[in-house]
């Protein structure tokens, strides 16, 4: 009998067993070491089991504290939390000091300066620098021009000057007392190779078909799912599978208490499940592995426990530490004895949260519905989010108007752990995005609008300049072949592992420029936007509006819809591939010296010649060489042996040998015959 075995039989929690046979001298691991008849007679004479039990019983019927009414706001309070409005650029006369936010244009430099524009392109030639009047300046260069007219420049960020509510304040600072965590559910994330069944287990947990309804059978996008098992819940954050989506499996290795590393017992341990394990450790969460499809003709769950040895992890029946179930997701056996592992994980990590706050947690996926606007799954992990209250995600702020499970249930509120749909931001979250509850709209709109204009900033920020040390610098990047993408998908989460992916694609040769990356469906601006640039349309998951496919065809706009995202990637490729030209490798096969030159017919000459090496064929070109020097690079017109045509000549064989086009033949000039063998595009 195990640790976890007789700790359930006594109703009482794994780590009460261990520490009891700590005491005791007995020496065990973790709480699936086995123990004999004795020790276990031992444990069941020392805890009382009725006790327990009824003890356990009354835990679990103990009422949750009800939070606390939140204080009303005072006027003020409210009134400082408003008072965050950006300033407006200023100029300060008496002690000539500029502050900017953004970066300065020529124009604006000249105005604050009161100078012509075009004095101020003239001081600036003589920095090396070359702007027309409306390019934007580095602030260093603008320092320097008005430094010399006596002006100081201060750049100023958002957001500094801002002072934070001292309701938000103490909010952040503040730190959960012990008495206010509460037990709550684990959060298990499914990490793996691209076929070994991470799906298909999740779906045969959750008993809904998942696989069936997604293109080539992969997960697509990323959501949340919890389930009940024996009175307990599990959620299950569910993640794409494929190799090339690191950050979006690093994400949910983030969000996760542990990561359950699903190898298919048929093949194996696998590239992408080497990843998978990488993300989980540098994650620091624990692991569970699920060895599935067992009931495969293939399967060898030994020789995968082999594997896992050799990659530093040894499995608890092998004398570690690692917990490995062996499970099929198509006959269910073994599912029920891996939910009871990750429960048990989860006892041992003792897991808690406050759910008497303000909700805090992270966007799992954003996206624009039809009829619904904005909408946003989320994973809460700290408080209790209800209905009514005033959301904060970075750029994006909005009172939530409905909460949906994950069943499509309406819910009033949601707790720790807890993932659900959430309605009412001002527009679309990115995944992984942070979000929390405010104490009142005011403070909300006015940190999402120092957001959204901090970003702008940052874009605006970079100077556009030309200088003569860079300029032939420019010059190459403009004859480097580049493919233009726009990119239109469903969801936020799509646009950002596509894009990841896609980035990941090293090239010396062509350069990608995904010049839009944008939820919904393709559009007529998408097609102009895409003649004007030469870019090319990726659609992925995503339909086209009426009149997009007419506009395409007289705009010469390629589009491509796409259903996995993997084939997206694989065009890319291939499309980046087809830009470069194709290259040649010359392979010399024979050479032949020339012993004599008969005369055929008026014009025609025959090169009386000795295979000096190789086989020489009609299908090869010819080079005449005379004295290191190439008289001519052409075709064969024929291959004779005395009168006859043959196919080949090998070495040491005379033979007759007509050039197509050439007759300027001598004695001693040497023939060399090759093929051109076209290389292989490599990005």
């Amino acid at each position: 009998m195990r640790v976890h075995e007789i700790a359930k039989e006594l109703g009482v929690i794994s780590k009460d067993i261990l520490a009891e046979l700590r005491k005791q001298n007995v020496e065990v691991k973790s709480h699936m070491s086995r123990l004999d008849d004795a020790t276990v007679k031992l444990l069941r004479s020392h805890f009382q089991p009725d006790a327990s039990s009824e003890a356990l019983s009354e835990e679990k019927t103990t009422p949750e504290a009800k939070p606390e009414p939140e204080k009303e706001i005072s006027s003020v309070e409210v009134q400082d939390a408003g008072q965050t409005a950006p300033q407006e650029e200023d100029q300060e006369d008496d002690a000539k000091i500029i502050k900017v936010r953004g970066g300065l244009t020529v124009k604006e430099l000249s105005e604050k300066l009161s100078l012509r524009p075009n004095q101020i392109v003239a001081e600036l030639m003589a920095l090396n620098v070359f702007a027309s009047i409306n390019d934007r300046l580095d602030i260093k260069v603008a320092k320097k021009i008005a430094e010399k007219h006596d002006f100081q420049v201060e750049q100023e960020k958002r957001g500094t000057e801002k002072p934070i509510p001292a309701r938000e304040k103490e909010e952040e600072e503040e730190k959960d007392a012990p008495e206010n965590l509460l037990p709550r559910n684990p959060v298990i994330t499914f990490l793996g190779h691209v076929d070994h069944g991470k799906t298909s287990l999740l779906d045969k947990i959750r008993n809904t078909a998942v696989v069936d309804g997604e293109s080539g059978g992969i997960t697509q996008h990323i959501g949340a799912y919890t389930v009940d098992v024996g009175g307990q819940k599990i959620t299950f954050l569910d993640t794409p599978g494929h190799a090339a989506f690191t950050a979006m499996r690093a994400r949910g290795a983030d969000l996760t208490d542990i990561a359950v590393i699903i190898i298919a017992a048929d093949d194996g341990i696998m590239p992408q499940t080497k990843e998978a394990i990488m993300h989980a450790k540098a994650a620091g969460v624990a692991m569970i592995i699920a060895i599935n499809k067992i009931d495969l003709p293939g399967a060898n769950v030994d020789q995968v426990k082999q594997q896992l040895q050799a990659e530093g992890l040894a499995p608890e029946d092998w004398g570690g530490d690692l917990i490995c179930a062996s499970v099929s997701a198509q006959t269910g056996e073994g599912v029920e004895h891996f939910l009871e592992m990750i429960l048990l994980q989860a006892e041992m990590l003792e897991l808690r949260a406050n759910p008497h706050r303000r909700a805090k947690g992270y966007v799992i996926e954003g996206q624009m519905e039809s009829g619904s606007g904005p909408t946003a799954n989320l994973l809460i992990t700290h408080g209790t989010l209800n209905v009514g209250d005033v959301m904060l995600c970075g750029r994006y702020w909005g009172r939530v108007r409905a909460l949906l499970s994950d069943h499509g249930i309406k819910l009033k509120s949601a707790g720790p752990a807890t993932p659900v749909k959430c309605l009412g931001l001002s527009g679309v979250p990115e995944a992984g995005a942070a979000f929390k509850i405010c104490v009142n709209e005011k403070f909300a709109r006015s940190t999402a609008q120092m957001e959204a204009e901090q970003a702008k900033d940052e874009q605006l920020t970079a100077p556009m300049k030309a200088s003569l040390e860079n300029l032939f610098e420019h010059m190459e990047e403009s004859q480097k072949l580049e493919l233009k993408i726009i990119l239109k998908a469903d969801t936020q989460g799509s646009i950002e592992a596509i894009s990841h992916s896609l980035n990941e694609i090293k090239s010396d040769k062509v350069s990608l420029n995904i010049i839009l990356g944008a939820t919904g469906n393709i559009t007529e601006n998408d097609v102009m936007l895409a003649s004007a640039s030469s870019a090319v349309i990726l659609g992925f998951h995503t339909a086209k509006v009426s009149g997009v496919d007419s506009l395409a065809r007289h705009e010469g706009v390629e589009i491509r819809l796409h259903q996995i995202i993997y084939e997206i990637i694989d065009q890319v490729q291939n499309a980046m591939l087809g830009l470069l030209s194709i290259e040649y490798k010359e392979n010399l096969v024979a050479t032949a010296d020339v012993k004599q030159v008969f005369t055929h017919g008026k014009v025609k000459k025959i090169a009386g010649c000795l295979v000096t090496s190789g086989t020489i064929t009609p299908k090869l070109k010819a080079r005449v060489k005379r004295n290191d020097e190439v008289l001519y690079e052409g075709k064969i017109a024929s291959l004779k042996h005395f009168q006859d045509e043959v196919a080949e000549m090998k070495e040491a064989q005379e033979c007759g040998v007509q050039l197509d086009g050439f007759s300027d033949l001598a004695e001693g000039d040497i023939l060399e015959f090759y093929e051109m063998e076209e290389l292989k595009k490599v990005l």
